[in-house]
């Protein structure tokens, strides 16, 4: 009993646990703006019709070139979480991506809006190795930071929730909100709200306890200086290699098949001709927005399945697995089928599809920390969630895209859909295969 009542968050822990939801949250609130705005606004802001070449230059742009900035930039703040501490990077990673968010919607050129995204990417790749960090240091007990770890990240879904949600309420509303440029663009507006979220984290955050872990260390002077190099030495390459190549598979998985769902959605949508053009986009959209709805959800039950059987699965190869193993079946077949001809079903296959997908980016919050130092937690996640899933993970959509010209169907559409299961397909098996080489973390309590 004494044990039980030990293991009960305080105050200040439910206040971190609160906080560190909001942030995972919006963290994926603001990457997820990405597949709801692209559409609309390489359209407006460039005037290029949707499958054309530039159309396609743009749209691989705006998926790969803020995904390799966060990647550079985030494998920096990583080495800055090791050397000035989780708190501080977290805070000013906040009002990185916060502020970016905000600017970008008043974007009037696309290497504008190109600029803003990078700089919102950034922030957001921060923000997610330094939060993992400093959740994991904060509790002690193995099964009380995984349950932590893995309930909180398990909030990063309701972010895509809720980023859903304010597109269907701006499609509504947007007519009667303050026109911009002379526009009432639903995309701009959709930016913009992602100031709004982070407020309470600028707020709160900088009051918070630093990692007791890193801070101790610190003071007592026995704090190793991190090292990149470090990262490739014997004891940890193994490590190192297969959790950059998976993290990149699971994260290509969302980039390069999940997050061409919206801009698939809108040849499924039957709309009568004769409405006017701004009913019918009103339509579209919320076609778009709902069917992100139901991804999302299932991106969320994922995560919560990951929490709850984080702590009941010892092997971290076989928990993985729970989850690789029907996703390799499932995901390419929603593309192959409802994706291509309907809607009602493809919403869903997304459900399926977001959670088998989703929960293996909560499986490297958990295991990531497990295998590193202290003095090497944040670059090694880095290294990892940034290089890895980051730069090459996020450039999936350039893979998608050269598999188009190759692909049978009648319209873009339908070619990006057969597309898109293709490179789930092969990003899955490859996972599975590099599953097997995993190290397994050789303890229960984090390495010091």
């Amino acid at each position: 009993m004494a044990q039980e009542n030990s293991l009960r968050l305080t105050k200040v822990q439910w206040l971190i646990c609160i906080i560190a939801v909001i942030g995972f949250a919006f963290d994926t609130y603001e990457l997820l703006m990405l597949p709801l705005i692209i559409r609309d606004a390489v359209m407006k802001l460039g005037g290029h019709a949707f499958g054309s070449p530039d159309y396609n230059y743009w749209r691989d742009l705006f998926f790969y070139v803020p995904a390799v900035s966060g990647g550079i930039f985030g494998l920096l703040g990583g080495y800055l979480t090791d050397r000035l501490g989780r708190r501080r990077v977290l805070t000013w990673s906040i009002l990185v991506y916060a502020f970016s968010a905000f600017a970008a919607g008043f974007a009037t050129s696309l290497p504008m809006l190109l600029f803003f995204r990078c700089t919102t990417f950034i922030g957001v790749c921060v923000e997610f190795v330094a939060a993992v960090a400093w959740l994991a240091e904060l509790f002690s007990d193995p099964k009380q930071r995984e349950s932590v770890l893995g309930y909180t990240q398990a909030f990063s879904s309701l972010g895509g929730v809720m980023v859903s949600g304010m597109a269907a309420l701006i499609a509504k509303s947007s007519a009667s909100l303050p026109a911009i440029h002379g526009g009432h663009d639903n995309w701009r507006y959709l930016l913009i709200s992602g100031l709004i979220p982070a407020i309470p984290l600028i707020i709160i955050r900088p009051f918070l306890p630093e990692s007791p872990v890193w801070q101790q260390k610190r003071a007592a002077g026995t704090l190793k200086r991190p090292s990149l190099k470090e990262l490739f030495v014997p004891q940890y390459r193994k490590t190192t290699l297969i959790t950059a190549a998976m993290f990149a598979c699971s994260l290509g998985i969302a980039f390069g098949a999940i997050q061409q769902i919206p801009q698939i959605v809108p040849s499924l949508v039957q709309v009568d001709a004769a409405l006017p053009p701004p009913e019918r986009a009103k339509l579209i959209s919320g076609a778009v927005a709902n069917t992100q709805l139901f991804q999302e959800i299932g991106g969320l039950v994922g995560r919560f399945l990951l929490a709850f059987l984080a702590i009941r699965i010892l092997s971290r190869r076989n928990l993985l697995r729970v989850f690789l193993i029907p996703g390799l079946i499932l995901v390419p077949l929603v593309f192959i089928f409802p994706a291509t001809g309907n809607l009602a079903m493809l919403k869903w296959g997304m459900f399926f599809a977001g959670l088998f997908t989703v929960a293996q980016l909560s499986f490297w919050g958990n295991y990531l920390p497990r295998v590193y130092p202290t003095h090497l937690r944040g670059t090694g996640e880095s290294f990892a969630a940034n290089i890895g899933g980051r730069m090459f993970g996020a450039s999936a959509p350039l893979l998608t895209t050269q598999l188009l010209a190759t692909m049978p169907g009648g319209g873009p559409s339908i070619k990006l859909a057969y597309a898109a299961a293709a490179v789930a397909f092969l990003l899955y098996a490859a996972n599975l295969i590099l599953g097997l080489f995993l190290p397994e973390p050789q303890q229960e309590e984090l390495p010091e």
